[in-house]
Formats: C-alpha cells, structure tokens, sequence
C-alpha cells in the first residue's frame, strides 16, 4: 500500500465521520438519513462513472 492510499483511506474516514457527526446534530430519522446516505452514494458513484467513461475514451 503506498503512501497516497494512505492517505485517501485517512481522508475517507476522516469525511465519513465527519457526515456521521453532521447527520447527529441534525437528529434525522433514520429512515431520512438512510434515504439521504442512498442518494449521496448514488450521486458519488454517477460521478465516478461519469470521470471513467471520460478517461476511457482518452
């Protein structure tokens, strides 16, 4: 594992709790949040695919 992966893995925990501690604060249903979660992870994973089909092409 490089130095870089790291480094990506520190950051993504570091965001998943910081969205954990916004999430608490807001003191959603967990329906809402689950729902919310669902639609952020599938707004990410449109993006992603979105860069990879562009950088395929290339």
């Amino acid at each position: 594992m490089s130095e870089i992966q790291i480094v990506q893995i520190i950051s993504l925990v570091g965001f998943l709790i910081l969205a954990g501690s916004a999430l608490a604060s807001f003191r959603l249903s967990w329906s809402k949040a689950l729902r919310m979660a669902l639609i952020w992870g599938a707004i990410f994973c449109a993006v992603a695919l979105f860069f990879s089909i562009i950088e395929f092409r290339q």
